[in-house]
């Protein structure tokens, strides 16, 4: 068996690892030189433990290999991203130009896969193109759509445990890829049809916005009130129905955050909460900026100094090195502008550089600030000894939970 896997990111690398580790035999394709060299040297470009060690075993042992080009295979799989326009509508223009790549190797019984969050109505679509370019194709290849749900941090585990929904363009294109899943993977392959799974991984991630958007609501509420917001929610957590999230800066990430624009695009009448979530999750790292200017003001109106401020934090979630859509990084953006004169030290400890922010050490940055601002809960953060002397602003329980 041989597979190309378009796409070497977050998911996209170690799905094609974990395959190679199967003993499939794997081309792994990206668009960027820099990631299939580093792939090709066993050098893991993303953060994720254990990893590294799984990729140099199979990159040494010839099972897989990263290329900037496909090589004919006999399954395929789009594991590429799926942004969304400046209105919020869905773009996959990705998914296309990755199957378009795929085109002129497919061939009578191969297996094609979209892996990618898409807009319903995507893996048919992509069914209408390849037949369109290649029509002696019908009913010859087997097409389905099999979203990830993997947690960054543990994606091994996960990737080899989790259940999967698997929904073809017809019953044999969804036996197909379950015969090709059930490879690697332990957990159970749930059978569906290409919208149903589609839109189940659009629903689970909108759910979870959803959740979020409740606590963060809740901090705003908590705040305005004098009530501490991580005591509330470990009180109501009492209850036995009742499992309420930590509230954070805002949601971050390429699923949560995007994800739900994909139902509100095409569903703008009959998906009013979750368009509601995402407003206030998006609110929630406005209304942190201002909390963090407003701290700095009368800091320098009481001390007649500016303040020396750590901002502490970049990437979306705690332990990981992915910034995409950090309300974190938005944060910082926000509170530097216009203060150039202005002492903020930015942390990130697991990113080497920025092409942006000039990144301090973390302990460094906890010594010098006046003011500490928890923007991500990592965890060498929690490690720091509490201060009173210094004026926190904990967004994300670090001292809270």
């Amino acid at each position: 068996m041989k597979a190309c896997f378009m796409g070497l990111g977050y998911i996209g690398l170690p799905t094609a690892i974990i395959a190679a580790k199967h003993g499939i035999q794997v081309t792994g394709v990206d668009i960027n030189p820099r990631v299939v060299e580093m792939t090709n040297q066993g050098r893991l470009h993303i953060i994720e433990p254990g990893m590294e060690e799984m990729l140099r075993e199979v990159v040494a042992n010839g099972n897989l290999r990263a290329s900037t080009t496909p090589e004919v295979s006999d399954a395929y799989f789009m594991v590429v991203p799926t942004p969304f326009k400046g209105n919020h509508e869905p773009d996959i223009s990705y998914v296309e130009a990755a199957t378009r790549a795929v085109l002129p190797c497919l061939k009578e019984g191969d297996l094609y896969v979209i892996e990618s969050t898409s807009p319903v109505g995507t893996t048919d679509k992509m069914r209408d193109l390849i037949f369109s370019e290649r029509p002696e194709l019908r009913d010859k290849i087997y097409i389905a759509y099999c979203p990830e749900r993997v947690l960054p941090g543990n994606v091994i585990y996960e990737l080899t445990h989790n259940d999967r929904v698997i929904g073809g363009i017809d019953e044999a294109s969804t036996t197909k890829a379950i015969e090709f899943y059930s490879r690697f993977v332990q957990g159970t392959l749930h059978r569906t049809n290409c919208k149903t799974a589609e839109m189940c991984k659009l629903t689970e991630n909108s759910s979870r916005d959803v959740q979020i958007a409740f606590a963060n609501e809740l901090s705003f509420i908590c705040d305005k009130a004098g009530i501490d917001v991580w005591e509330l929610i470990r009180l109501a957590n009492k209850h036995p129905r009742v499992n309420i999230l930590w509230p954070g800066c805002g949601v971050g990430g390429h699923c949560i955050a995007v994800d739900p624009y994909f139902i509100t695009a095409d569903f703008p009448v009959e998906s009013r909460m979750i368009a509601t979530a995402r407003e206030i999750n998006n609110y929630k790292a406005f209304w942190c900026a201002e909390k963090v200017e407003n701290a700095m003001l009368r800091f320098e109106l009481e001390r007649h100094r500016k303040p020396c401020v750590a901002m502490m934090g970049l990437a979306f979630k705690p332990n990981i090195d992915d910034l995409r859509e950090s309300p974190a990084k938005y944060i910082v953006s926000k509170v530097m502008q216009g203060r150039n004169n202005a002492d903020i030290l930015v942390v990130e400890p697991n990113v080497r550089e920025h092409n942006v922010f000039k990144l301090t050490d973390y302990r460094e940055a906890y010594e010098r600030a006046d003011i500490v601002v928890m923007l991500v809960a990592h965890d060498p953060f929690k490690t720091l000894p509490r201060n009173d002397d210094k004026i926190v602003l904990d967004f994300c329980g670090i001292y809270g939970k």
